[in-house]
């Protein structure tokens, strides 16, 4: 999420103590929208990237280009050495400015002002001289990109137009009673929030909705009057009036979901909250997260993409493969022609481009055999030997390669099972290895090596204690199964169902019932049949597995199996993991 308003005034509070009176030591631009001043000890970040505008002390080393920006080269002549005297922020506005006191080439005293607007895909770093003029930003706005407001050297900075919305701070008890008896009653309350007033953010509009009605989608006729909404509202303008700021993140399944400066219930038990001393600590923790989850789901699209490609070129061969072996089947009528063209010589001509004559094979039916003109009659009749030869030939060697394809075409539909339930950066590294493995994927150059890094497959405890073991990939998968597992262990997968292999580790005993059902419906959420319901999972001994000679990895064979129905469920799974 973009960082709103009354954060941005969290964390300019923190940041005024900490950042008045110091020098600037050093100006870095480790990416195109950031820029990193370096002060004594603390390092000062100023992102203006259109997904994550924000202004925090970080603790994260970025790798700076071997050639600063010409941005970069404009601040380090204009603020290194720079001390600064003020940092401010505009009511309810997202935009921070920076004020140094600065000297010019000639040791002349002077200011300089370091603008950053975090207004998402309009976001900006802008430097300005001491009578408030441009001298140059990170985007330069001219009249073709925006007719109402410039950026560009030279001209006077001018802050973004209001939104002509009422600020929520200068709202009355009166005021707002009017304005909810004139709104429609269908609308919802975060909606009439967002409608009405000027520095709120969706996410504390819904949170507001929630303290009022205990719903974020309830609605105004609802609430039977303003009384519950206004008494939100008015408790949190007081909590920001006072600067009373939490700094405080949101995850979901251990993934950063949102982040806020006040406490959040809207989202119940869905949602875990963790408190950080800081707001830059928060941030840090915030966007390292997201970034990495990004680049996460780069490799994930990229190694989709790859394994889709080998799938479907394998569909086509295949396809070309099963033309070509319906061809040979029909051989036998090739060394029929052959036949009848060398019993028929003695009536035959060079030059012929056809024979006709009976067909001994079939009660001297007439048939017509096409020749070549330009062969001989024996030539002919070798000519078609030969193709039968050749079809006699193909479809031994199509039949090894249509089954080398499917055994292909079956991995690479469970590497893209495999894909669709990675969650982390090393799941994907682990499926990249094996797809190098596999010959999918180019294998590394000298000195690029990927370290082996050994992933733990998912962990599970069914009701009664047992050891549920889930493999995260076809390698991991195969390795559990037939390395790791007792041979008494219960092995479990869905019946004909691309999915992990599941291990029930019973130590020897037989497990209860309800033990199988649990594991197999970890066996039916980690699968294809995911969304599905009374999905059939066989589940037999580790003992009846094996791996077919040749297979892929994560391939096996079983027998003397049972086959239990079951519906997989998100709430079974999270309540059977272990963390």
């Amino acid at each position: 999420m973009a960082i709103d308003a009354i954060c941005l005034q969290a964390v300019v509070e923190e940041l005024r103590p900490q950042l008045t009176g110091l020098r600037v030591d050093k100006v870095q631009q480790p990416a195109r929208d950031q820029v990193v001043l370096l002060f004594r000890g603390k390092r000062l970040l100023l992102n203006a990237g259109a997904g994550a505008p924000r202004i925090q002390l970080t603790e994260l080393l970025r790798d700076n280009p071997a050639e600063p920006p010409m941005f970069c080269m404009l601040l380090r002549k204009h603020l290194s050495g720079a001390r600064v005297s003020g940092i401010t922020q505009p009511p309810l506005e997202r935009l921070v400015r920076i004020e140094f006191d600065a000297s010019d080439e000639l040791g002349r005293a002077g200011k300089r002002t370091l603008v950053l607007e975090a207004m998402g895909r309009r976001s900006n770093l802008i430097l300005l001289d001491e009578e408030g003029r441009v001298i140059d930003s990170l985007r330069r706005v001219d009249a073709d990109m925006s007719a109402a407001r410039q950026v560009l050297p030279g001209l006077f900075y001018q802050p973004p137009a209001s939104a002509g919305r009422l600020p929520f701070l200068e709202e009355t008890e009166e005021g707002f009673a009017a304005r909810f008896a004139a709104a429609p009653g269908e609308k919802t309350l975060d909606s009439f929030l967002l409608d009405q007033y000027f520095g709120l953010s969706p996410l504390m509009a819904r949170e507001l909705g929630f303290q009022a009605a205990g719903d974020t989608d309830a609605r105004l006729f609802q609430l039977g009057g303003p009384g519950p909404l206004w008494r939100a509202l008015e408790d949190f303008s007081a909590r920001v009036r006072e600067s009373r700021f939490t700094p405080i993140c949101l995850l979901r399944d251990s993934n950063p979901l949102d982040f806020a400066c006040v406490p959040v219930g809207q989202y119940g038990g869905a949602a875990e909250i963790v408190t950080y001393p800081s707001f830059s600590a928060l941030l840090d923790a915030f966007y390292q997260a997201r970034e990495r989850q990004e680049r996460t789901r780069q490799r994930g699209a990229d190694l989709l993409r790859a394994a889709a490609t080998a799938r479907d070129r394998l569909r086509r061969k295949l396809a070309l493969q099963e033309k070509e072996y319906a061809e040979t089947q029909n051989r036998d009528r090739l060394r029929v022609q052959g036949d009848l063209i060398t019993a028929n010589l003695y009536r035959m001509e060079r030059g012929q481009s056809r024979l006709e004559c009976e067909n001994y094979y079939e009660e001297n039916a007439p048939v017509t055999i096409p020749l070549d003109p330009l062969l001989t009659p024996q030539q002919n009749a070798a000519k078609y030997y030969k193709r039968y030869a050749k079809a006699k030939t193909a479809e031994r060697y199509l039949r090894e390669q249509m089954n080398l394809a499917k055994r292909d075409l079956e991995y690479l539909e469970s590497v893209l099972a495999e894909l669709s339930q990675a969650e982390t950066e090393q799941d994907f590294w682990d499926i990249r290895a094996e797809l190098r493995e596999a010959g999918f994927l180019k294998k590394q150059g000298k000195g690029k090596k990927e370290k082996a890094r050994p992933a733990a497959p998912w962990e599970f405890c069914t009701a009664s204690g047992l050891r549920v073991l889930v493999g995260r990939n076809n390698r991991q998968n195969e390795k559990l199964t037939l390395k790791d597992a007792d041979r008494r262990d219960l092995w479990l997968h869905t019946q004909k169902i691309h999915g992990s292999h599941v291990i029930l580790r019973c130590g020897g005993q037989p497990p209860a019932e309800e033990d199988i059902l649990q594991a197999a419906e970890l066996a039916a959420w980690f699968s294809q049949a995911r969304e599905s319901g009374n999905v059939p999972v066989d589940y037999t001994e580790v003992r009846n597995v094996k791996k077919p000679a040749g297979g892929r990895p994560g391939m096996v064979i079983y027998t003397t199996y049972r086959t239990v129905y079951v519906t997989p469920e998100e709430e079974t799974v999270n309540r059977l993991r272990v963390n």
